[in-house]
């Protein structure tokens, strides 16, 4: 999970080198913090939240196979 948030990170931010996935695993939970650089922030939420949303959506839907959830925190 953490990887495939890399990538799809990594595509939309002007400076993918500042781009950082920590992932921590609780129980049937899988908790993922995502950094990127003050200036791609607006980037990576999007117009009241859509990106955000849809990188939460395909997350979920990639871990719904195991029976995990996925919880994105940007910041």
């Amino acid at each position: 999970m953490r990887e495939l948030l890399e990538v799809m990170a990594k595509a939309l931010v002007d400076d993918p080198e500042q781009v950082v996935v920590t992932e921590e695993k609780k129980n049937d939970m899988i908790v993922l913090n995502l950094k990127v650089s003050e200036s791609d922030m607006g980037k990576v939420i999007g117009k009241s939240g859509r990106i955000a949303k849809a990188l939460r959506q395909v997350l979920n839907a990639a871990a719904s196979r195991d029976k995990l959830k996925v919880v994105v925190d940007i910041g």
